[in-house]
């Protein structure tokens, strides 16, 4: 019997067609896994699922009789929940008052407290979701925060559960540990959807899946026997190369960046502990870890943004600590920025206006003192035939560019300068595989060249394929410091779980 029957669903805005007569029957009590790249109309499909947004033509069934949902409140009510990539959470409240938030238990008229931390501990037990009730949410790391989501849907008695990237931010432990809660939720009849871009978790935990591609329907079939190549061909509609060209690069004596004891406060709190490392020309250095121990932090401290208590920054010998930002640029340290919207441009700037941000100063875009605008968007132009730039024209604003074409134009910026040193702080985060293949060629021809990188990512597949040194960052100190061939990936998710040993409990992964 199918849990959901979506069909013929077709969702236009304006002009663009996001959702273009797509059926999808999602089994119950199976784990289907709905792939596509950025733009693919995946999200829009489970948005239209969730009640936030209406179809314009098209059905949806729930356990074979049509429903009409308008609002989330009504797929709540035929038991549907979603949880999102950035968790719904109130960090200033208990485990306990985040789950039941909206359906209080009472006593009374007063807000029945420990009738509620004894119900979640019951809802934990019975799907082996073990949280402490009491627990401050804001205490918690990712992987149980993700747990609290979870409980909060079943809670709401929803045995449709949609999670959108929900390994997005897990170390490989703490992947493991939410496949078997998926396993376990799949063993009491749940049915889960999971919107992804990661294959190999697709294959290791899906029974069924869907393709998307340009708001079109590709295909459906069982996960047993699918070919991760294949299923990365039908996603993108060409081959995609997994591997990249990462070749031997002769030993170097120079070092392009070095950090000496960078210790640094907020709040009275020490967020970098005592930080040292050195970056040689022709390497990228991978820092792996657990996001909120400290990456934002040494990323600011190395590009400017922000000055440490203690310890030197020096770029070829030349002590930079107190630099500004603008200093930093000058000096040839680029930074793609881990928030592209936030730091990394300005939604409401043409493409070519993005393009200079942080560099219109320099005399290549200038005459006689003035901005050169014919000159920047012919450069514009060149840009964006050479980086793959899907646009309509330099004038295209940036904010009606897809999330992947934006960060090519980031990477475009930074790299285009020619810089000394890259500062790659999550450069593939939301973009698709295609994408990602793409981002990957260009940070390994910059290296190639000789240059460095220093790479922050979520993404350990990401960090273990492109560094070829990897620093893993704990609680803002470093605790291993070696090659990549030196590490499993079972040792460095363990390293970023704060084991000193690197020690895996249950084997490697």
């Amino acid at each position: 019997m199918y849990a959901i029957e979506m069909k013929h669903i077709v969702k236009k805005f304006g002009s663009f067609t996001a959702n273009d007569d797509i059926s999808l029957c999602v089994r119950k009590g199976e784990i289907h896994s709905l792939l596509g790249e950025n733009g693919a109309g995946k999200t829009t499909l489970m948005n239209i699922l969730y009640g936030l947004y209406g179809a314009d033509s098209g059905e949806i069934l729930i356990n074979g009789k049509e429903v009409h949902l308008k609002s989330p409140l009504d797929a709540i009510y035929y038991g549907i929940s979603m949880v999102h990539q950035h968790f719904m959470l109130v960090d200033a409240l208990t485990v306990a008052e985040n789950v039941v938030l909206g359906s209080e238990p009472h006593r009374g008229i007063r807000f029945n407290y420990e009738q509620a931390c004894k119900e979640v501990a019951e809802l934990g037990e019975a799907y082996g979701l073990y949280i402490d009730p009491k627990e401050m949410v804001k205490n918690l790391p990712v992987g149980v925060k993700q747990r609290v989501e979870i409980l909060k849907a079943l809670y709401h008695k929803s045995d449709i559960l949609i999670l959108d990237e929900p390994t997005a931010v897990l170390t490989p432990q703490e992947v493991n540990e939410f496949f078997e809660v998926l396993k376990h939720l799949r063993a009491m009849g749940k049915t889960t959807i999971i919107i992804t871009h990661k294959l190999k978790e697709t294959i290791k935990i899906a029974d069924t899946l869907t393709i998307l591609r340009k708001g079109r329907f590709i295909l459906s079939r069982t996960v047993k026997g699918a070919d991760e190549k294949e299923l990365a061909e039908q996603m993108v509609g060409r081959q995609v190369l997994f591997e990249v060209d990462r070749k031997e690069m002769p030993k170097q004596q120079n070092i392009a960046l070095s950090l000496e004891g960078i210790t640094y406060y907020k709040r009275k709190k020490v967020i970098l502990n005592d930080i040292s490392l050195d970056l040689q020309y022709g390497e990228i250095l991978g820092i792996a870890g657990v996001e909120g121990n400290g990456q934002t932090e040494l990323i600011e401290v190395i590009t400017g943004l922000t000055h440490p208590d203690n310890g030197t920054v020096s770029l070829n010998g030349e002590l930079i600590k107190e630099a500004s930002a603008r200093r930093i640029l000058d000096l040839g340290i680029a930074h793609i920025p881990e928030d592209r919207g936030a730091r990394g441009s300005v939604s409401a700037f043409t493409l070519w206006e993005n393009y200079i941000l942080g560099y219109h100063r320099k005399c290549n875009y200038q005459k006689r003192g003035i901005l050169d605008v014919r000159r920047v968007r012919n450069i514009m132009k060149t840009v964006i035939d050479d980086f793959g730039i899907r646009c309509n024209s330099t004038e295209n604003l940036m904010k009606e560019l897809s999330g992947g074409n934006q960060q090519k134009l980031i990477i475009a910026r930074a790299l285009s300068q020619s810089p000394d040193v890259l500062i790659a702080a999550q450069p593939t985060r939301g973009v698709d595989i295609g994408a990602i293949e793409y981002i990957h060629e260009q940070l390994i021809r910059f290296r190639n060249q000789g240059k460095s990188i220093i790479l922050i990512s979520a993404d350990l597949d990401e960090i273990m394929k492109l560094s070829d040194r990897i620093a893993v960052i704990f609680e803002g100190k470093i605790v291993a410091d070696r090659p990549v061939s030196m590490f499993t990936i079972g040792q460095l998710g363990s390293y970023m779980l704060g084991n000193a040993a690197g020690e895996v409990a249950n084997g490697e992964f």
